[in-house]
Order: C-alpha cells, then structure tokens, then sequence
C-alpha cells in the first residue's frame, strides 16, 4: 500500500504536522491504515464504522482505490 498514490484519492488527505503527515480521512485525524490494519486483523467494515469516525462511503472510496490502482501497470 505504500507505493499509491493517495493524493489521487479523493477520500484522503495528508498534511504535515497532523498526524504525522499520514494519509488520513479528508476533515479527520483518522489514518486509512487502519482500515486495510483493522480488516486484515478480522474486524468488518460495520465494526470499523461503529468504532471510528469513518462513514462507509469513505471506506468504499478508499478500497476501490486501492483495488483500481492494482490493475494499472507498474511504471519502471
């Protein structure tokens, strides 16, 4: 996940100083790592929802993509 571009993600932003300069929900200070963390340690998006101040709509926005920018080809 670290080689993608964020900044072309709508969903996110990265600032410096605010968290570290991590990619975070747009208007938050809640990292997008956690998402692919929390799903990859078994929670559902229902329990990332109930937990964290991110909607379903910027989990879906930030999962697809992730998964579009797969199909593009590497760039050597």
């Amino acid at each position: 996940m670290a080689n993608l571009d964020w900044s072309q993600c709508p969903a996110v932003e990265s600032i410096p100083g605010r968290v570290s300069g991590a990619w975070t929900f747009r208007n938050s200070r809640t990292p997008v790592k956690l998402v692919f963390e929390n799903l990859e340690d078994g929670m559902t998006i229902d329990e990332i929802i109930e937990q964290y101040p991110v909607s379903r709509e910027e989990i879906k926005a930030v999962l697809d993509f992730a998964a579009h920018s797969l199909d593009k080809a590497p760039s050597f």
